[in-house]
């Protein structure tokens, strides 16, 4: 494919609408199954989520996909130090304090002559914010890992319109972050239509091949409900994320499908822009930092362990719908936790839970007339019954004998004493 990213053979499923030049107008909404546009121009990201200001302030609250982790229990384990994650996106704005001591040397632009650190759209500066942004004074969010590094790989969003980016410069930086040994590769992005691509595909299986962990969006045309395949989230060995809302349930935009491996928040999600400051948006785009930044806290405390089995991980400690996989969230919304502690145990896939108890009525059997167990039952409560009133009657009968002797003694007793009153 080599249309630009508007017809793009490639397109990003986040929820950030493309910035003009200078970077200070607001955000263009466009709905999750919005048709993307064949003449050239640069495509709406997919969700509205608000006017967004680069360069604008911090928020100060802490984000609720933070708040629903204990961070100091989860930091206490890893913070992604040592790891690198290559963010494949629009470029990683090095003008944003709270992003920019996590770039790491060595990026690279294929669609301009940047190293990857300039970012005119926003949506890979937010992607990595997710993943590695530094704490700050004045705001509750960070990223989830963040001692990780980003390597900032810009892929699509040039200023040249002629060179948007397509399916082959993504392939490309596929290739490239391999060659620099990066342990997660993450790709906010997902093909126009749906369609798979052997060059891409072939891209991703060579990183898979050296034991890099892909995590991919799943996309954002769920709203139909339709179980669909998107790409590369399809593709053998990569890790497909779907997003989740604050109930842990799929957020409406979702895909769906049996691809989706989990699912992790992508409503709300607070996240570095460039220039400085944070905005919130929608998007499964914002739902895979998230998982590779839990990857790259993994990969801390777990050197050994393969892409597979940290996969197999994040899978299995997963916040479940059921006993095990569905079509929405995969195996369920990650736990960074979870994921984090208990059994060090490394497994090559995960496993359903064991059923609880089968939804099911076993039927009586019938029996004509009286059973020999339900004659023996019946005579042993007549018998006790009759044991019990006998015992009862007894006893009834000893106690009126006795009132009835104490009775007449006092009568003759009496009697006496009146006789001898009377001599």
């Amino acid at each position: 494919m080599s249309v630009v990213l508007a017809a793009l053979s490639l397109s990003a499923v986040g929820s950030v609408a493309p910035a003009t030049a200078d970077s200070a107008a607001p955000s263009r909404g466009g709905g999750p199954s919005e048709e993307r546009t064949q003449d050239g121009r640069t495509p709406d990201f997919g969700l509205d989520s608000g006017e967004c200001k680069f360069g604008g302030k911090n928020i100060k609250s802490t984000p609720w996909s933070l708040q629903r982790v204990l961070l100091d229990e989860l930091w206490s384990e890893a913070t992604g130090k040592g790891v690198t994650v290559a963010v494949i996106d629009t470029g990683v704005d090095k003008g944003n304090p709270q992003i920019r001591p996590a770039l790491k040397a060595g990026g690279d632009d294929f669609v301009g002559k940047t190293n990857g650190t300039a970012d005119t759209n926003g949506h890979g500066t937010r992607v990595a914010g997710i993943i590695a942004a530094q704490e700050a004074e004045n705001t509750g969010f960070s990223g989830i890992a963040p001692d990780a590094k980003i390597l900032p790989l810009r892929y699509t969003g040039g200023d040249d319109p002629e060179k948007q980016g397509n399916s082959e410069t993504m392939s490309k930086a596929i290739r490239y972050a391999a060659s620099k040994n990066v342990q997660v590769i993450n790709i906010s992005s997902d093909t126009v239509a749906k369609k798979p691509n052997a060059g891409l595909e072939a891209a991703v299986r060579y990183a898979v091949g050296k034991d890099i962990l892909v995590v991919a969006a799943a996309g954002n045309d769920g709203a139909d409900g339709k179980s669909e395949n998107t790409y590369p989230a399809a593709y053998d060995g990569v890790l497909a994320v779907g997003a989740s809302d604050r109930n842990n349930e799929r957020a409406f935009f979702s895909q769906s499908g049996r691809f989706v491996d989990v699912a992790a928040p992508g409503v709300g999600m607070v996240s570095t822009v460039p220039k400085g400051g944070q905005c919130p948006a929608d998007g499964t785009s914002f739902s895979a930092p998230y998982v590779a930044g839990v990857a790259a806290l993994m990969y801390e405390k777990y050197p050994d362990w393969s892409a597979q089995e940290i996969s197999a991980r994040l899978a299995q400690t997963a916040d479940r719908p059921g006993t095990g996989p569905d079509t929405e969230l995969g195996w369920g919304v990650v736990d960074p936790v979870a994921a984090l502690t208990g059994d060090d145990q490394a497994q090559s896939r995960p496993v359903p839970d064991k059923a609880k108890q089968k939804r099911h009525v076993t039927p009586m059997k019938l029996t004509v007339g009286e059973s020999r167990t339900e004659r023996t039952q019946r005579i042993s409560v007549y018998v006790m019954t009759a044991g019990t009133v006998l015992t009862l009657l007894i006893g009834g009968t000893a106690i009126a004998a006795r009132d009835h002797r104490r009775k007449r003694s006092a009568a003759s007793a009496t009697a006496d004493a009146t006789t001898s009153t009377r001599q």
